[in-house]
């Protein structure tokens, strides 16, 4: 009895992390800036901001791959601890790269103006993915839904 107990909660926990949503990621510095500006149609400011941050995120990813090589190229790898030692510090490396293109994604989206970001929004639904929250920006030359 314990043991099928066991088993369905296994099963339980193995399927929830199977569905849970990834994040819905603009993919600023990975995706072709033009691809962005096109979909979302961005306007000029926004567009010399998305190269700039592209550009950014190329900089910081080059610099964070060349940390991957440096552990993989200097760390003994010749016993299970090590191995795990290994991984452990290519995780976090991994990890950084991750939380550079979700701040970079996130000044973007924050640049998008309201219906650019609910176009983001649906985009992510319908990709089953969880879209980053922002409050999108206002400008001058906005027209609101109210006004039309």
């Amino acid at each position: 009895m314990k043991f099928r107990c066991l088993v369905v909660l296994a099963s339980f926990l193995f399927f929830t992390n199977v569905n849970a949503q990834a994040d819905c990621i603009l993919g600023v510095g990975v995706t072709s800036d033009s691809i962005i500006s096109d979909i979302f149609q961005l306007n000029d400011m926004q567009k010399a901001k998305l190269e700039s941050f592209s550009a950014d995120v190329k900089l910081r990813n080059e610099a964070l791959n060349n940390d991957l090589a440096e552990v993989k190229s200097k760390h003994p790898q010749s016993n299970v601890t090590e191995l795990r030692q290994l991984a452990d510090k290519y995780k976090v490396v991994m990890d950084s790269m991750a939380r550079v293109q979700e701040m970079m994604d996130k000044k973007m989206l924050a640049l998008f103006n309201s219906n650019q970001y609910e176009l983001y929004l649906s985009l992510c639904k319908d990709a089953s993915r969880s879209a980053y929250i922002v409050t999108p920006a206002v400008y001058g030359d906005s027209i609101s839904n109210k006004n039309r």
